[in-house]
């Protein structure tokens, strides 16, 4: 009687270990591996972050594109962006691909057929850089500036259809909106946008932003955020300007001044007048030059002879006469500009680099008195010399006029830039946020 007894719980202790261990081995398999997880697959949520290039059939949010044309007067530059977006913060630059042409579209201006050639060119760079998938929820806009800006109205808007068309025919999201001349208002915003974005102006309501100064062969632009009421309450009522961008309002102090640009200004300097020679002569004769100057200087397609003029005070004294004359009662100071962080760009980073105040790519700093104290130097050194532009002391003399003009003492401190963190401070990318920005009204 023992021995089945003995037998039966030997079998019972085998079935207890056999259950046990199956019973382990299935928590083994089934436990999930939280230390490693799986490789996303194409298409799965992680790989349609943007930044990842899978099957992005179903678009993801998070990654917007972004195509904007400038129409420059001696080229065309496509600049394309890709951008993390950011649901309650400014966006993230991910990317920039730069492409220019040239000649600039106003090249065209008697066959603007032709001008569709390297438009398509640059377009094919762009379905180059960005998905398929994304083609039809990435915007493309062309913002002509100078070049088509001084064109007759008809050849502009010539050059501006076919353009149009060219963008309808492509599979990028195009409006009748997105191809336009650009006012000098707007590109002053738009670079206020740029500079204000690649330093952290914009990425949130208390983040501080800076002013911007650019200086163009045609036009200056001035634009900043008032922090005093009074500023906004005392200027003309155009020169204030609200939006919204990136979840928040901003309201900038804004001009445009057109015709005060560094090339327009040498010549209503030199004596000329909305880019025709005075009286219908090519000759002009300035006390701003070397006295024994005599040379040629094209602009506008007018071919002038300039000539040096022997004044009865130093040509310094003699030149802000003239500068002034210039300026009289064409700019608006503004009094809390001097108390606002300033980027200054184009001719005021160029004429820097010429006195060798800043370094061609790294830029830096410079004041107002060192415009003042530069002219002072090169006006009473000026002699005919090939190492030399013959228009430094002009162009000088009216850098340092213009900005105390516009309310800035000697005192006052500008950074000068080419490049934000790596990136171009061109108006571009600023023109591209709002554009992205107005579809969010439609």
């Amino acid at each position: 009687m023992k021995r089945p007894k003995v037998a039966g719980v030997f079998i019972f202790v085998c079935c207890l270990l056999t259950y046990l261990m199956l019973v382990k081995r299935h928590y083994a398999v089934s436990k999930p591996e939280v230390s490693r997880p799986p490789h996303p697959r194409p298409g799965s949520e992680h790989s349609r972050e943007c930044g990842l290039r899978g099957d992005t059939s179903a678009v993801a949010l998070s990654c917007q594109h972004g195509i904007m044309f400038d129409a420059g007067s001696t080229g065309t530059r496509v600049h394309i962006f890709k951008f993390q977006m950011e649901s309650r913060e400014a966006p993230k630059l991910v990317h920039e691909t730069f492409r220019a042409i040239k000649p600039g579209l106003s090249a065209y201006a008697d066959d603007p057929e032709k001008c569709t050639a390297g438009i398509m060119e640059l377009l094919q760079v762009a379905k180059s850089s960005i998905p398929p998938s994304m083609w039809n929820i990435t915007p493309v806009v062309l913002k002509a500036t100078a070049g088509l800006r001084l064109l007759p109205g008809e050849k502009a808007k010539h050059l501006l259809d076919q353009v149009r068309a060219v963008f309808l025919e492509s599979p990028f999201l195009s409006r009748e909106d997105s191809v336009s001349i650009m006012d000098g208002t707007d590109e002053g915003i738009s670079a206020w946008i740029t500079v204000n974005f690649l330093t952290g102006g914009l990425h949130g309501a208390d983040s501080p932003t800076v002013g911007m100064l650019d200086l163009g062969g045609g036009s200056t632009q001035i634009t900043f955020s008032p922090q005093d009421e009074k500023t906004i309450q005392t200027s003309p009522i155009d020169y204030i300007r609200s939006f919204q961008m990136f979840n928040n309002t901003h309201t900038v102090y804004t001009h445009s001044y057109l015709g005060l640009g560094l090339m327009s200004a040498r010549l209503a300097v030199l004596g000329g007048v909305d880019a025709s020679p005075l009286g219908g002569s090519t000759e002009l004769v300035s006390p701003c030059l070397a006295p024994e100057y005599l040379g040629r200087w094209d602009h506008a397609d007018v071919v002038y002879t300039v000539k040096g003029q022997k004044a009865g005070e130093p040509v310094y004294e003699a030149c802000v006469t003239k500068v002034e004359k210039v300026l009289y009662r064409k700019v608006t100071k503004v009094s809390e500009a001097a108390d606002i962080d300033f980027y200054a760009f184009s001719y005021y980073y160029d004429r820097a680099v010429d006195l060798g105040v800043i370094g061609e790519q790294a830029g830096g700093t410079i004041k107002v008195a060192d415009y003042i104290d530069a002219a002072k130097r090169v006006c009473s050194e000026l002699s005919v010399s090939p190492l030399q532009s013959p228009f430094l002391c002009l162009d000088l003399v009216y850098i340092s006029v213009l900005l105390q003009e516009l309310g800035f003492p000697p005192h006052k401190q500008f950074k000068l830039a080419r490049t934000i963190n790596q990136v171009e401070t061109s108006w571009a990318l600023g023109a591209t946020f709002h554009y992205i920005e107005s579809l969010k009204r439609y």
